[in-house]
């Protein structure tokens, strides 16, 4: 029977479901048809696979061929499936032997030589692939990529003739290896090259031991970029789970995944000219944004009043799930987004409000409507509000060469102990801890419980807000190395609450 069958896998999102490559050939005028959704470039493969086959010397079957892409109702995009549909035309017309392809999973685009291109996203296949204990044939660009995955077979071609000469069993494929790159936190710029702001660094750490959202308000130069560009450096060391995840949604992107930053958190730091779609992802094909591709990392946005009111609104979502539903017509991509958040702002237009030059004109009015453009809701979801103050020129000569700061690695020995507790305690970063959990995790003494309801009829808090400072506390009393929460973690985390009060 002129039937092959071929394994391969689409994209969508950051899944990648199986697809099946059936390829028959009948009597009747020669043509090609391919089924099952295929989008512009897969309609595009029989050109590039006639051309591949006898451009490799094979026969290119002079016979009806009806390729189909099953499941049916699944879109199908991109080159991914050129190899496969060309093994399908060799193993139906017994130009190969068919008996071993249902032992492997096959992606790759084909040159009109027949050699083998990379595509993107071949990461979420790989991590797939094991569950049904087949091995991966993939470009030989692509096979460090997929290599990533410890239980998977990979096995990377440069040529189809490579491919058929294995499954011919001629000349075997090697297996591909990789080497596993540890994230190295010098990478990233040293804590200790900022001069003062003890109360800032005292927040970075304890956003990084939480994983707490951060808004650093301040005039102009006195350290919010340089403080926000070295909280990844203080970050702990990724898991592999962590790693797997992030490295699969860079896979997917247009810059895809190199093996290079295996392990190493992301930074993304967007403009503020950025629109809501840069951000949250999408188009007629949806694609992660930048909440997506700082997952497991950190997202930058400097001068946070001046970006769109309305791109500012998508945050708010990702922020209290940590993942990113992208609907369209046609289709729906899901996207985790678990980042954290760290912010700047000037505290008025000018920028120079409470500046000791005192250059500052704005009226209060003009204050008010400045900061009115980030909305309460987006506020509210910010864990920490923090003031940078101007440090001045006699502290930055006397502090530097007579003062040794802490460097970032002494910070993050901190940051891994307060977290290896949490993780201990409650299998989650205390920024995760939601319900029931955070009563039970985050428990006061009657007392502390009386200060911070003070402060919240005070301060006029919301019920989020609320359960923020509880973790905030919770936190600072992990970096203390304290079982349970006193007055001193409770009256420290509500000094992270700045712009809760006037």
């Amino acid at each position: 029977m002129s039937l092959a069958v071929v394994h391969s896998r689409a994209r969508t999102g950051i899944d990648a479901p199986a697809v099946t490559v059936e390829v028959h050939l009948a009597n009747g005028l020669p043509s090609l048809s391919i089924v099952g959704l295929p989008e512009t470039e897969v309609k595009e493969s029989k050109d590039r696979v006639r051309a591949a086959l006898i451009n490799s010397q094979f026969d290119f079957p002079a016979r009806r061929i009806i390729i189909s892409l099953a499941p049916a109702d699944l879109p199908k995009e991109g080159g991914r499936f050129d190899l496969p549909i060309a093994l399908g035309i060799l193993a139906a017309s017994r130009q190969i032997p068919a008996t071993s392809l249902d032992e492997y999973e096959f992606i790759g685009e084909l040159a009109l030589g027949g050699e083998l291109r990379p595509v993107r996203g071949v990461l979420p296949a790989a991590i797939k692939v094991p569950r049904h204990k087949r091995s991966l044939v993939v470009p030989a660009n692509n096979a460090a990529e997929a290599a990533l995955v410890s239980d998977l077979n990979v096995l990377g071609a440069q040529h189809l003739l490579d491919v058929c000469a294995h499954l011919a069993g001629q000349n075997r494929l090697p297996l591909a290896e990789t080497t596993e790159l540890v994230s190295n936190p010098g990478q990233f710029p040293d804590l200790a090259e900022v001069i003062g702001q003890a109360h800032a660094k005292r927040a970075l750490e304890i956003a990084a031991a939480g994983e707490h959202s951060l808004l650093m308000l301040g005039p102009p130069g006195t350290g919010k970029t340089m403080l926000a560009s070295r909280l990844a450096g203080i970050l702990p060391p990724m898991t592999e789970a962590e790693a797997l995840e992030t490295a699969a949604i860079q896979s997917i992107s247009d810059h895809g995944f190199s093996p290079a930053h295996w392990r190493q958190r992301p930074f993304r730091n967007p403009h503020h000219t950025a629109s809501g779609v840069a951000l949250v992802g999408g188009g007629s094909h949806p694609r992660p944004g930048e909440i997506s591709l700082a997952h497991n990392g950190v997202m930058f946005l400097d001068e946070l009043p001046e970006f769109d009111r309305r791109v500012l609104e998508v945050l708010r979502e990702p922020l209290e799930s940590g993942r990113i539903i992208i609907s369209r017509a046609a289709r729906q991509a899901e996207y985790p987004a678990r980042f954290q958040l760290i912010a700047a702002m000037n505290p008025c237009p000018c920028g120079y409000l409470g500046h000791q030059n005192g250059r500052c004109h704005c009226t209060a009015d003009q204050v008010r409507r400045y900061r009115a453009r980030l909305s309460g809701p987006l506020l509210d979801r910010i864990d920490m509000h923090i003031e940078v103050p101007t440090v001045g020129l006699e502290e930055i000569q006397r502090q530097r060469g007579h003062t040794q700061e802490e460097s970032s690695q002494q910070v993050r020995q901190r940051v891994v102990t307060a977290r290896q507790l949490q993780w201990q305690r409650q299998g989650c970063a205390n920024s995760r801890l939601q319900g029931q959990a955070l009563e039970k995790f985050c428990p006061l003494q009657k007392p502390d419980a009386t200060l911070l309801a003070q402060a919240i009829e005070r301060l006029g808090l919301s019920a989020r807000a609320y359960h923020r400072i509880l973790k905030l506390a919770r936190t600072i009393a992990d970096l203390a190395a304290a079982s349970t929460i006193k007055t001193t973690h409770v009256s420290e985390a509500l000094t992270y609450r700045r712009l809760d009060r006037s």
